[in-house]
Formats: C-alpha cells, structure tokens, sequence
C-alpha cells in the first residue's frame, strides 16, 4: 500500500476540501468532540513496509518475521506494486514498493516511495485504519489527512486518503484512512502463515495531538496503543505473533 503535522491543532473548527477536480467539496470541521464523532469508528486494518524495491522488502520480511509475503498485484494510478502477509481475520502487513514496469505517475507516489533512496532499508512506515465511511471520518477530524481518492487492484476497490505531496500524515504515526468497497476483506483471500498483530504502538512528539487525532476518528482497537513516551520523531513499532515468536518491527534504526 500520509504529511508530518507537528503544528496540528485540534480542538477547533474550521473547513477542508475533499475528493478532487470538479468532485471538490467545501465541509466544515465540527468542534472536537461533537457529535459527527460518535458517528463512526475506525479500525486498524494493515500495517505498511516501505521498500525501494519490492525484492528487497520481501527479502527483509523474511529476516524479521521468518515468513514470506505472498504476491499481491499492482496499482497502476500510483505506478507501485505490493505483497501480503495475513496478521488476522481482517488485517495485514503490506509490502510496498515502485514497480519499475509501470509507467511512473503524474504525481508523487504515496506512502513518501519517491523520497527513497535505492539503497534504503525497507522500514514498517505507517498504518491504515478501516472505516465504513470515510468522508466522515475525515470531515470530523482538523488534521488533514490527505485527499479522497479511488483506488483499485485487480477485484479490490477501495477509497483511501493520500496527501497530494505523498508524505506521511504525522509522519507515520497518524493513520491513512482506507474504505473497502469490495464485501469480502483483503486478508480473508490470503494464506494463514501462523502470524497474527498482537500490539502496535504509535510514537509522536505531542501525545496529545496523537491522542486526539484516534479519539476523533473514533479508534475502538485495541492492538493500538498510544499511550507512549514521546519520541523524538514519530514512529511505530509493531508487535507480531510467529511461529518463530513474537516478533517486533518498527524500532528506530530497524
């Protein structure tokens, strides 16, 4: 399969566009806390490995995990390609990379693919939250974290958030917003391979940003926590369930 928001402010309102081109809506921002908010709920849905090339991403998840992701396609908007590792009923770990094949986009790829160098570490990068509506969801929170956009690969089609420079939102440690427009989930057409999500910790600078960016996407999960010391820059780690053990991938410097 977001930008580093460190000013964000949150309790407050004000407007925002979302879609693009002549499907561009002006909506407003509801206070922090009002109703839209108890409208929806979010979930975590897939856990996202950046990689300059999708051999080296494949490569460093079977060093850490002991697994290898299977084959996932292409997304031809984005001129990127992926492979899938099960975590669960509903989530999955995503290796993600430029597809050297496809022609490159008009605009930056997303997930900051461009900003990586050809001989970077492929690295857990973000995560996406699942909701049932996501123009919702974005409307009932001030950060801004991207433009809607539609997306498919193969059957699966999708809407999903993408800030138009391509960076991170929160610089990884807020989500990217997905909503599946397909009835059967992702993870459900992938091989169990004994691995499942047991814990993924968010680390920002300002935990309040961090906290009420979950709390006005309604975040009822768990496996997220975000009650965690400030870090000096954001990152996430992610615990993961093996047959080899559990697992931790994320660490600064890993």
């Amino acid at each position: 399969m977001g930008t580093a928001d460190h000013n964000a402010t949150l309790a407050r309102p004000g407007v925002r566009r979302v879609g693009s081109g002549s499907d561009r809506q002006t909506r407003s921002v509801p206070m922090f806390g009002q109703s839209l908010m108890s409208m929806h709920s979010c979930q975590l849905d897939h856990l996202v490995i950046t990689a300059p090339t999708l051999a080296a991403g494949l490569e460093w998840v079977e060093e850490t995990l002991g697994v290898t992701p299977q084959a996932g396609g292409d997304h031809k908007r984005m001129g990127t390609h992926n492979a899938l590792l099960r975590l669960g009923d509903e989530t999955y770990l995503e290796v993600i990379a430029p597809n050297p094949a496809a022609s490159r986009p008009d605009r930056p790829r997303w997930f900051e693919l461009d900003r990586m160098a050809p001989d970077a570490a492929p690295r857990l990068a973000t995560w996406v939250a699942r909701t049932t509506d996501i123009q919702s969801a974005t409307v009932s929170c001030s950060t801004e974290l991207g433009e809607i956009e539609p997306m498919n690969r193969g059957s699966l089609d999708w809407l999903i958030t993408i800030p138009p420079d391509g960076s991170l939102p929160g610089g990884g440690a807020f989500p990217t917003l997905i909503e599946w427009k397909t009835p059967e989930h992702p993870a459900a057409r992938l091989v169990d391979q004994g691995c499942a999500l047991s814990l993924l910790q968010l680390f920002y600078p300002a935990p309040n940003v961090l906290r009420e960016v979950l709390a006005c996407l309604g975040l009822a999960d768990a496996r997220v926590a975000h009650e965690t010391p400030p870090g000096t820059h954001p990152y996430v780690v992610a615990h993961i369930e093996t047959r080899h053990g559990l697992r931790e991938i994320g660490i600064p410097g890993m």
